[in-house]
């Protein structure tokens, strides 16, 4: 079976489709199913999480941030963004409704799991009392139902999206023609291939493992690199399966999402090291790659993964 070329073709044809969002102020975009205006750039914008983080890194809007909550490995960051050495985090842990309004931000870019809960205390419409406005990971908007299949086009939404809130159209255009090109040259070299291998993501989780969903980022990034998530038929994000279905759908290849405080060595040796995995191909051949958590989630990394796993992927 060969990999669909399409995807660079669909590519293009977002980029030439999407409208230009005029540089002039107010501005609108569309986050989930809500219409979000600025009437002028935000100057104090808080973010949730690492790989949102990057996002903003990536189109250089770090003056414009007041800080940050959540996860962020600042090593791993520094290398391609050392600008977030001058990041304050606000709060280790998803901020509360009284931590934002001490802090006093006049934006807030989070997601569904990446920051909000349904339900939780902290949401755009909380928010949007205290003239607080909101953006929203579109990768997280399956969990307010929308259930769109996650492609390369979310990422390039929320870069256009957020550079016309900060007026900076320009910036995410030459980050989406640098990520399309690249793109492009991966597509073509799978397309050669014959089959597309089977790959399960491990995240997380001994007794009941986490993986990637069809509608989570690493759907898009190994159908990219040519190959084939197990889980693709899981009409979700990130969720929990049991270990029967991972070992009866025969993975060939396990990607291990590296964070948290279990370390990607110790995933690896509880797959290898269990009895029931044993006939697994991935297992019996070896065959594990680590990925970081900012790779697989949406971000400017997720274009390496896909480099990376294609390579991996070919090297049989």
């Amino acid at each position: 079976m060969t990999h669909p070329l399409p995807l660079a073709i669909a590519t293009a044809v977002f980029l030439a489709a999407q409208p230009r969002i005029s540089t002039a102020f107010p501005v609108t975009v569309t986050s989930c199913d809500r219409e979000v205006t600025v009437t002028a750039p935000p100057e104090r914008a808080i973010v949730h999480g690492s790989n949102l983080v990057e996002i903003m890194l990536a189109l250089g809007l770090e003056d414009r941030m007041m800080g940050y909550s959540g996860r962020l490995e600042r090593d791993q960051t520094a290398r391609l963004f050392p600008a977030v050495a001058d990041l304050d985090q606000i709060q280790r842990e998803y901020l509360t409704l009284e931590r934002i309004l001490e802090a006093d931000p006049d934006f807030y870019f989070a997601g569904w799991s990446y920051g909000m809960r349904i339900g939780g205390e902290v949401t755009p419409d909380s928010l949007r009392r205290y003239d607080i406005p909101v953006y929203e990971l579109s990768e997280s908007c399956i969990r307010l139902g929308q259930q769109n299949r996650p492609g390369f086009d979310y990422l390039f939404r929320d870069l256009q999206n957020l550079a016309a809130i900060f007026g900076v159209p320009e910036r995410a255009d030459a980050l989406i023609a640098d990520f399309h090109a690249r793109l492009a040259q991966i597509v073509a070299r799978v397309a050669r291939q014959d089959e597309r291998p089977r790959v399960f993501v491990y995240d997380s989780g001994e007794k009941v493992p986490m993986t990637a969903g069809g509608f989570a980022m690493p759907q898009a990034i190994i159908t990219a690199a040519g190959g084939a998530n197990i889980a693709e038929d899981i009409k979700n994000s990130w969720v929990r399966i049991d270990w029967e279905t991972v070992a009866e759908r025969d993975p060939q290849v396990v990607l291990i999402v590296d964070y948290g405080e279990v370390p990607a060595e110790e995933k690896i040796a509880y797959m290898r090291n269990h009895a029931a995995f044993s006939h697994i191909a991935a297992v019996r051949e070896d065959r594990f790659l680590v990925l970081s958590y900012d790779d697989l989630t949406p971000g400017p990394r997720n274009i390496d993964a896909v480099e990376t796993l294609a390579n991996f992927l070919m090297n049989d």
